[in-house]
């Protein structure tokens, strides 16, 4: 338990990324491990890009992850994967939802999307490309999107072994607990070994 892991999640405002995150903490914390969590929400309730970092290990220091550190990031969205890839350690994953959404200068066609994006993160980083909104919608609800992320990155980490039912069971309403226990399952079999 003595190394420090660092996990990057990045994505769009409204997405889910901060609660994805408390509950990777939570399971963490569950588990013994010292966890340290921050959040940059930037303008998120506008659809701005959405950052949060966990850190976690035997002790850790600081919750901020600087470029170069990353071992997992997680994008709820595959332009923002390119954006924080600089964070990424040489040997770290990716974790990426196959999934565009347009900002503003897109929408009103004074820039375009860009092609290529995905072929360009597998280019400089060993990744897992997932339809975590499709997978979400086929369980019956879009919005567990982010738990189907959760459970890709669950597996990557090598961390499925931890308690996350209890966790599901104490982050989120009693109407969804269901519901984000089969996304959580979802994503992990998204993740091959």
């Amino acid at each position: 338990m003595a190394e420090i892991k660092n996990i990057l999640f990045a994505g769009v405002g409204g997405q889910g990324i901060i609660l994805a995150s408390k509950i990777l903490a939570a399971g963490l914390i569950n588990a013994g491990y010292d966890v340290k969590m921050s959040e940059v929400h930037g303008m998120a309730q506008r659809g701005g890009s959405v950052t949060t970092q966990v850190r976690y290990g035997e002790k850790v220091y600081s919750p901020i992850i600087g470029k170069g550190q990353a071992d997992l990031l997680v994008s709820f969205e595959s332009m923002e994967a390119m954006r924080w890839l600089d964070y990424m350690n040489p040997k770290g994953k990716v974790v990426v939802n196959d999934h565009e959404l347009w900002s503003a200068p897109i929408l009103m066609g004074s820039a375009e999307y860009p092609e290529g994006i995905l072929d360009a993160i597998r280019e400089r980083a060993e990744t897992v490309v997932i339809k975590a909104g499709e997978i979400a919608a086929e369980l019956g609800n879009p919005r567990t999107m982010n738990v189907v992320l959760v459970g890709t990155l669950i597996k990557a980490m090598g961390l499925e072994g931890l308690d996350w039912e209890t966790v599901i069971r104490d982050t989120v309403k009693p109407q969804f607990v269901e519901i984000n226990l089969k996304a959580l399952k979802a994503g992990m079999d998204q993740v091959k070994g």
